[in-house]
């Protein structure tokens, strides 16, 4: 017999409610506007409250990318999804399933920096929870006033580290809400199963505290016991109002984000997706390109300009990547190394930040490459003597990957691989069409911005995007699924595996190594049947039949439709 979809993962197969009029049509939830049917009308108490035609979803849908294109700005267009969102969910979730590639851009990056920035000047109603150091002794509380009860999937941030834009204060939502719309528009998972938080602990942006009308705590930041005391209340209270729930955490600063996810990473099941999640579509990227140049995952090495959350999050899986394809330690130390701002990172130098010490180069295999420890090395000495066979860019600053860089790696690789991953475009570490050019074409190109294709000699390539959203949606899912007890390392190899067999031949053939974003509903539900399947074969969720696994995701996934709404225990009208 199928298990079910955990109590329940799937949507609901009709809305029952007390409620009725235009209490109904102010209700995301229950508002379906003039795809109301006649009899839905009368019983429901909206008839005369909408205008006589009844439309279908589809024709509701087209209306409205209609509108959300005719906006002049891409901040107008977010807030139009915004104001759709918070309108009529199922139909904000239509339009986003069936333009997904169109308006990811819109509702995540880069426009969601934008509304970040501005988020109190166009701020028009609520959306998730919005937790502040006054509501440390009662944290529960707070959570049990969430719309929903049986949340299964949390994005929080603090907005300290808000993309490539600092601390935002309170506009640091705008990252949690289009996260989990793109858990929702990517991986169907039902929207009441899902609750973005914000830890407003205060800011230390200075131009904020000055606005007027700043909307978040008027305080500068907490910092030191204070701030882990307020965390561990929160991770308390997560756990016993939503003891089902998986915890994403998003753009803290990476002074906090590693500690946080050493420290809590068991206690309840939970990821950071700028480290691991960054790691996991990198991994993926370099996956997928070895099935274009026919080599071993064991084989490669790793040049990473920048050593903070996503290098170091790319380094330590690609080294599980190395160990699964027969590896060895001394073969995978010999294989990574990184520079951060102040320069080469090597055991001959003291490093303070603990996450940095495991990208320095041992000094054994310095002198192995030829390389002096007393010298003020630049990227192109380590390129010339290590001989990388991938760059990997997170510096968020523009034209790191210089020519001689690029020229120099090319001297040595017939296809190295080229990932300036940066966010924003205008920080990116170069161009692809700059990498092909320096590399005389040969370079396999990703990129963390979106960019056109580029032409090289009469040939097109196909710039794929290292978008987390490949990821984190389908991990999410799968994680919520097995009801996880921990989200592993080991279960984001499984979703960059999974990930670089889903590119297509074709894609590939151009030099694509990711699918197109209009496939991320495919690609999350394959991610998805994997970490089940993982988690059930290693004792880390629930036990579910290998047969059963692929019907069970499906079962748990939401395609946008309106679910019928009826009126229960109806109270009589009011005599005027």
């Amino acid at each position: 017999m199928l298990m079910s979809p955990l109590d329940d993962l799937s949507a609901p197969k009709s809305i029952e409610t007390k409620k009725s009029g235009v209490w109904l049509l102010d209700n995301p939830a229950t508002n379906q506007g003039t795809s109301f049917d006649r009899s839905q009308r009368s019983e429901l108490r909206v008839h005369g409250l909408v205008p006589y035609r009844v439309t279908t979803l589809a024709e509701q849908a087209s209306a409205a990318i209609d509108q959300i294109r005719a906006k002049a700005t891409p901040l107008e267009r977010y807030i139009g999804l915004a104001s759709l969102q918070d309108r009529n969910e199922v139909l904000f979730y239509r339009v986003l399933v069936d333009h997904v590639a169109e308006l990811m851009p819109i509702v995540y990056t880069p426009t969601v920096g934008e509304a970040c920035q501005k988020f109190s000047h166009i701020y028009r109603s609520a959306r998730g929870l919005w937790i502040t150091p006054d509501d440390v002794d009662d944290l529960p509380s707070v959570l049990r006033n969430a719309p929903y009860k049986d949340v299964r999937l949390i994005v929080v941030t603090d907005n300290e580290r808000i993309l490539g834009l600092g601390d935002q204060g309170c506009g640091g939502m705008g990252i949690p809400i289009g996260k989990l719309a793109l858990y929702v528009a990517g991986a169907g998972l039902h929207p009441s199963k899902c609750l973005p938080i914000s830890l407003d602990v205060g800011t230390d942006n200075s131009e904020l505290l000055a606005d007027p009308l700043y909307l978040g705590y008027p305080k500068r930041r907490l910092r030191g016991q204070a701030y882990d005391d307020f965390v561990e209340a929160f991770v308390r209270a997560v756990r016993e109002v939503f003891p089902k729930a998986i915890l994403q955490w998003e753009d803290f600063h990476k002074d906090r984000a590693f500690t946080l996810l050493e420290r809590y990473r068991r206690r309840i099941p939970s990821f950071n997706d700028d480290i691991q999640g960054t790691a996991s579509v990198t991994v993926a990227g370099m996956l997928a390109a070895l099935r274009i140049t026919k080599q071993r995952m064991a084989d490669q090495r790793v040049l990473f300009l920048g050593a903070g959350e996503a290098c170091t999050g790319i380094a330590r899986l690609s080294a599980l990547a190395m160990r699964e394809d027969g590896a060895s330690d001394a073969q995978i130390r010999r294989a990574l190394a990184a520079f951060d701002s102040r320069g080469f990172l090597h055991e001959g130098h003291r490093i303070e930040e603990p996450h940095k010490r495991e990208l320095a180069m041992p000094l054994d295999v310095m002198a192995e490459y030829g390389l002096d420890p007393a010298r003020t090395l630049k990227p192109v000495d380590v390129v010339r003597a290590m001989k990388p066979t991938i760059l990997v860019g997170a510096t968020a600053v523009a034209g790191t990957f210089t020519q001689e860089l690029v020229e120099e790696l090319a001297k040595h690789v017939e296809r190295p691989l080229v990932l300036p991953l940066s966010n924003p475009t205008s920080k990116t570490e170069c161009t692809p069409a700059e990498a092909l050019r320096w590399s005389s074409g040969r370079a396999l190109v990703a990129t963390g911005s979106p960019f056109d294709d580029a032409v090289r000699d009469g040939r097109r390539h196909v710039i794929g995007q290292a978008n987390n959203v490949f990821i984190f949606p389908g991990l999410g899912l799968g994680a919520a699924i097995a009801e996880a007890r921990e989200v592993t390392t080991e279960m984001f190899y499984v979703a960059s595996a999974t990930l670089a067999r889903s590119v297509s031949a074709e894609r590939l053939a151009v030099g694509a190594i990711y699918p197109s974003q209009s496939e991320l509903r495919r690609v999350s539900f394959e991610i998805a049947c994997a970490i089940v399947r993982y988690a059930s074969e290693h004792d880390l969720g629930r036990r579910i039949p290998p047969d059963e696994i692929e019907p069970l995701v499906r079962a748990s996934v939401w395609d946008p439709s309106y679910a019928p709404v009826h009126r229960i225990d109806a109270e009589p009208r009011a005599r005027g």
